[in-house]
This record gives C-alpha cells, structure tokens and sequence, in this order.
C-alpha cells in the first residue's frame, strides 16, 4: 500500500525524495508525458487506459519526442483499471470520455491518493470532489504541446512544461517537488477559481476560433483580429464575474507571441474526426456567463455554429 501523502516529502536520511507510486488516466499527449517523465525521474507509474494501449504500454513502454527534455524511452506499468493505493491520481483524459473513464479508477481504491485532474473547463472539480471526496482532489492547470500519435507515443513540441497546483500550500508542495524533479515546473496557488479561469478565459477564444475557421492562430489573429479581440474581452468580462479578473490586453499579447502555425487541441480533434471538448470549453464560459447575467455575443454565435457543424 503506498505511504500517505504526509509522509511522502523525503527518506528518513533526509537526502532525497522517496519514489512515488503515480496513477494516470488517460496516456495520451499530456498524460504520457507526464507518466514517461515521473517513470524517468525514478517514481513508479501505473498507467490506466483501454486494453490496446495498456497492452502497448507494457510491451514498449513510451518513446517520447522532446523538444525539452531530448529523446527517450521510458518504461511503465499498465492496467485496465487501478487496482490498488496510489500516492497520486493523474486524471488526464478528455472531458468527452471522463464520465466512462473515471469508472476505472475506484474510489474506495485510492487510499490517501491525491487526485489532479489537469483538465480544460472549470466545472469538473465539484463532480470529481464528489466522487473521490473533498480533501482528495486538488485541480491543476497545464500548459504544455504535447500530442500522442500512436499507443506509447508521444510528440512534446512545446520548450516548456509547466503545471500550477491549485489548493492548500501544505498539502501539495511534496508533489509539486516530485514534479519538479521529474523536470517539470510546478507552482503552488491557493486560489481554485483565478487559476481555473486564467486558462478557460484564454483558451476559449484560441480553441473556439480555431476551430471554427480551421485555421492556425497566426491567420486567426490576422484574418479575424477583431473577433479574437471582442471574443477575448467577453472571456475576461465573464471571468471577471466570478471573482477572477482578467486582462484582455495581456491576453492578446500572449496571442501574437504563438508560433503563427500553433493549432488548438479542440481543432486537431476537429482534424482527426474526434469528439469535440466544446461543452466543457465553450458550454462552459456560456452557463457562468448566464448566471451572472453578461451578454457574451460571439462565444454563443461560435457555439451555434460549431455545434450545427
């Protein structure tokens, strides 16, 4: 059974931080990523996905492509489902499979795990707090390029790999030293909902325009420079609302410093023919934007018309 959190700071001697046992639901781009680089960095990772990629998974492990970290292998354990006491839960799947998904992770499994989901939207931490319990669950923001392109595959393209924890200080600096000694940034916020809506109020406007143009953010910020504007000062309105300010202006800024050929993740499932994250993104930003009473014209127009699509 693994140690409780408490107790996972550091070994008795003092020198180092004791090997973690990690769950990850959902090896894809962001997942795998993570999996490959705590199962480098020395920890113990179990993945759990369908029985093709846990299959694949133990055969050969991952074979991450890096634009950070270089090239490696790393090697992993997989499982359909998790079937004992975890340090740490990583829930890294779609919003769209989340529901079927989270099946293969029981509650009454975990132990004192801690459960992150790095997942895009912001409504997700109450159901998962229902289901895994309150003190279990301490959200996470991601930013990172990452894609898998086969079972085990991952292609990191972005030079950075950063995760902001948000909850209780105390409880979540020994992971964010775990994580940082896997090599990836980490920082602790102890506000939930500023950290939630700094990423939804920017990746609403890159994912829905996107999307709905299938076209890179360079030719979105210029063929549809004041969509993106307006559509950018909306987010910030409604994020604003909720009692985490925004700033548009620097918004736009972090726009035109994308590489102009950078894509969405929603416009590559688009690509691919996959299901579409549009509820948890763009149904989102709409839901808080009615119950707080703010007119949001052009996330709803996009809405509609990537929904009839």
């Amino acid at each position: 059974m693994a140690a409780p959190l408490s107790s996972s700071t550091s070994r008795s001697d003092g020198l180092s931080p004791r090997p973690w046992t990690v769950a990850v639901l959902g090896p894809g781009g962001v997942g795998g990523l993570l999996a490959a680089l705590l199962s480098r960095a020395g920890h113990r990772v179990v993945c759990v996905a369908g029985e093709t990629t846990a299959q694949a998974l133990r055969q050969d492990g991952f074979r991450v492509r890096s634009r950070q970290f270089g090239d490696f292998t790393a090697h992993v354990e997989a499982e359909t489902e998790l079937r004992e006491p975890v340090d740490l839960c990583l829930i890294a799947v779609k919003h769209t499979v989340l529901d079927a998904a989270l099946e293969r992770i029981p509650a009454g499994v975990l132990g004192d795990g801690l459960v992150v989901p790095l997942l895009n939207g912001i409504e997700h931490p109450d159901a998962l707090r229902e289901r895994y319990g309150a003190r279990r669950v301490a959200p996470g923001v991601i930013r990172v390029e990452s894609t898998r392109t086969a079972p085990g595959v991952i292609e990191h393209g972005s030079p950075f790999t950063e995760i902001d924890l948000a909850g209780a200080p105390e409880l979540l600096r020994p992971l964010a030293a775990v994580l940082d000694g896997a090599g990836v940034r980490t920082r602790v916020v102890e506000d939930e909902t500023a950290a939630l809506w700094a990423k939804l109020a920017f990746l609403a406007p890159f994912a829905l325009l996107t999307t709905r143009y299938g076209l890179t953010v360079g030719d979105v910020r210029t063929g549809h420079r004041e969509e993106l504007a307006a559509l950018v000062a909306e987010a910030a309105a409604v994020s604003e609302a909720c009692g985490a300010p925004a700033d548009p202006t620097k918004a736009l800024a972090l726009y035109d410093a994308f590489p102009a050929g950078s894509k969405s993740s929603m416009q590559r499932d688009a690509e691919a023919g996959r299901p579409l994250e549009l509820d948890a993104i763009g149904g989102a930003l709409l839901r808080a934007a009615d119950r707080h009473g703010g007119p949001v014209p052009v996330p709803a127009r996009l809405m509609a018309e990537l929904t009839a699509r």
